[in-house]
Parts: C-alpha cells; structure tokens; sequence
C-alpha cells in the first residue's frame, strides 16, 4: 500500500483552528447527537498519528485520555521525553520521520495538527491529502491554520459534503509537480 500523509482537521471559515489562548470553543457549534463527521469512517484508514506537541498538552488539559493510543502516535517536540506505551515523542527532523513511515508499509498517516506540524509538512510538500472541516463562523483572531511563506500548492478537489449543523467538509489531494 501506499501509504499517504492525511490532514484531517477542524477549521474557522476565517481559517482559524483555535481562538487565542488554544481555546476550541467554537467547534462545539457543530456538535449534533450521533453525527461525527465522517470521523469513525477515517480513523479506519489511519494506523500511524502525527500531531503536535501544543496540540497533545491541550487534549490533556481537558482531561481526555490521548485519542490515539491505539496507533503508532508521533507526538513532535523540541523536548525530549520518555514514550507512553505507542506515544512516542519525537525531537528529530519531521521529514526525515515523514519519509521513513511512507517508506514502510501500513494504512495512511494522520497529521492531527497543530498549525507548526501542518506547516512544515507544507514546507517540504509531505501531505498528499486534505479533509477540512469548516465550521460556520468567523472567529477574527487566534491560530492560523496556515500561515504565510509556504509555498504554492496546487490541489485538486475530491468532494465536498455539507451537513445540518453548517460545517463544510472539504477533501483535496495534492496534485503532484
């Protein structure tokens, strides 16, 4: 199989996928009794997580075990620390790990943000495909989902499904140079 680089993540229709202060308030305003988005169907295709240090302390803050222990989860972070069972944290370069993990086989690889990880992957043009879910409000300040200087990229669209709640969800591919 040939595994791929997923960004599947929740966004503002401003772009932001937090308010400042990493506060996710605003997703809730698409919460619905037995809608997840398509999630569970996802997290199928997904054996290894890539997620960020910011973004692993703030689900822990709220009190939630790590959703993903059950995967291979790659927490990226400039401090070194022990694994927790499949939780590994990781210091070293982010495309070295990237191209390592599509070279061995599996299901596809989850980036589960924060905005640095999204960035730099775009930096090195590691993610193949993007699910966004664009929640119908215009928060006007916090964390950009992504930020300037990267370079141009070119996708082409999937589909596009909208739900009761108005949040949008978009599926590009990158389209290969």
């Amino acid at each position: 199989m040939n595994r791929k680089v997923i960004l599947y993540i929740a966004t503002s229709l401003d772009g932001y996928i937090a308010k400042p202060d990493d506060n996710l308030d605003f997703l809730s305003i698409v919460e619905q009794d037995g809608q997840d988005y398509g999630y569970n169907d996802f997290i199928q295709t997904v054996d290894t997580v890539i997620v960020g240090r910011r973004t692993y302390d703030k689900v822990a803050s709220m009190g939630f075990d790590f959703p993903h222990s059950d995967k291979d989860a790659y927490i990226i972070t400039r401090t070194p620390r022990s694994s927790i069972g499949s939780i590994k944290f990781y210091t070293d370069d982010l495309t070295l790990l990237i191209n390592k993990l599509k070279s061995e086989d599996g299901k596809n690889i989850f980036c589960d943000g924060g905005a640095e990880i999204v960035n730099e992957l775009l930096k090195n043009n590691l993610i193949d495909e993007f699910i966004i879910s664009v929640i119908p409000i215009l928060v006007g300040n916090g964390i950009k989902l992504f930020k300037d200087d990267r370079p141009e990229l070119k996708l082409e669209l999937i589909s596009v499904r909208s739900f009761e709640k108005g949040l949008v969800q978009l599926h590009y591919k990158r389209i290969n140079k």
